[in-house]
């Protein structure tokens, strides 16, 4: 019989957590967990993302990503023209293959989930 697995908890993350400078002088990035060792083919990883006002973030998907707004607001737009105002509460889907542009007059924060592997993108 094969012994049991444990989940994994992150006290306070989105709190305590300071995601890394990724891009520009205001977008920042940073994988909190990964599932990568319990399964390497198929891993998701999941983390936060901030952006302060500033230069805005052009990101192009690589891969299939779900974010939460945790605080602030974003305005996020693709290039199908789709554009949205994104406050705390809202869940977005950005599928693989689409092109994103992050802005915001104030700061956003949004905690992802990513079919990728950690550091990956």
């Amino acid at each position: 019989m094969a012994s049991p697995v444990k989940f994994s908890h992150y006290v306070q993350a989105q709190t305590e957590f300071k995601p890394p400078l990724i891009a520009n002088e205001n977008a920042f990035l940073g994988d909190v967990v990964t599932s990568e060792s319990n399964d390497p083919t198929s891993p998701i990883v999941a983390g936060f993302y901030r952006l302060e006002k500033g230069t805005p973030l052009v990101y192009d998907y690589t891969y299939h990503e779900m974010k939460i707004i945790v605080d602030g607001e974003f305005d996020i737009s693709d290039e199908s023209g789709q554009k949205v105002h994104a406050t705390k509460g809202d869940v977005l889907y950005f599928p693989k293959g689409s092109k994103i542009t992050f802005t915001t007059e104030t700061f956003g924060l949004g905690f992802f989930v990513g079919q990728r592997k950690e550091g990956g993108g």
